[in-house]
């Protein structure tokens, strides 16, 4: 897809890697951009620097979507590219056991990494299947293809979230609907804060940690070949092979690897 003079509605679009493809789509001459957040003020920068739209929207709430979804019409046209990239995670601390994060983590984890893509999808798709055109970006992450050490709920919820892009691939693609994964390892946002971060930033940083700025361009790029799996961490390919080839010795490798970042004590920011 290229993105000049297209309407975008970006999902977290007022900070990290949605803010910065907020400012790639408007420096490819975007006709429209609506910045979606549940920080609307950071919202209202983002829009007021390029001219866009900002909706505060909390995307755990299918009526939210499906009013950002409205908004942006109204005040641009069709929606040619719904970017569904608001995410959050937690961790597994204190008790670090797979199971260890609340019910209450678990469904709100579901309703933004997951959910929010469903619904997202569910609201453009009619129109785009009409005309014909159309494109969806899920941000997923990594962890949708291999796993995160240390966030059972988030490795579940992106599995899923890819899952659920691989079916609109597939079901809608005749169709005209073009959809992208944007599936990075480390990027510096927000999403490395709160209880064992330090653990979550440790095990994914491993071949570094990509800006915003850098995924965002990266995105672009991909976007422009209609290529489905973005992968801006060129070693997520060679994991996947690893673990397609080799279930088996990939856990067990994942296994060594976690009891390395429990056993010994790890900087991050030194790897």
């Amino acid at each position: 897809m290229d993105v000049r003079d297209k309407v975008i509605l970006v999902t977290g679009g007022a900070h990290g890697i949605g803010r910065a493809l907020c400012e790639q789509f408007h420096a490819a001459g975007a006709k429209g951009i609506a910045i979606a957040d549940l920080d609307g003020s950071a919202a209202r920068a983002v829009a007021e620097t390029m001219g866009g739209l900002a909706l505060t929207t909390d995307v755990s709430r299918e009526e939210e979507i499906q009013g950002a979804v409205a908004a942006t019409r109204e005040a641009f046209g069709p929606i040619d590219l719904l970017c569904s990239n608001a995410g959050v995670m937690f961790s597994d601390a204190p008790g670090w056991m797979a199971t260890s994060q609340t019910n209450a983590q678990w469904e709100k984890i579901w309703k933004i990494n997951v959910m929010a893509h469903v619904w997202g999808a569910r609201a453009v798709l009619p129109s785009m299947i009409e005309r014909g055109s159309g494109y969806l970006l899920h941000t997923v992450s990594a962890a949708g293809l291999l796993n995160q050490i240390g966030d059972a709920a988030y490795s579940t919820t992106k599995h899923a979230a890819l899952g659920f892009a691989e079916s609109v691939a597939i079901t809608h693609g005749d169709e005209g609907i073009g959809v992208s994964v944007l599936c990075p390892q480390a990027v510096q946002t927000a999403l490395f804060e709160g209880e064992g971060s330090e653990r979550i930033a440790a095990a994914a940083s491993q071949d570094g940690i990509l800006s915003p700025e850098k995924v965002a361009e990266f995105t672009l790029e991909a976007l422009r070949e209609g290529t489905f799996l973005i992968l801006p961490h060129p070693s997520v390919r060679t994991y996947l092979a690893h673990k397609s080839a080799d279930p088996d010795r990939w856990l067990r490798g994942m296994r060594k690897f976690r009891r390395r970042l429990f056993e010994e004590s790890v900087n991050p920011r030194a790897l």
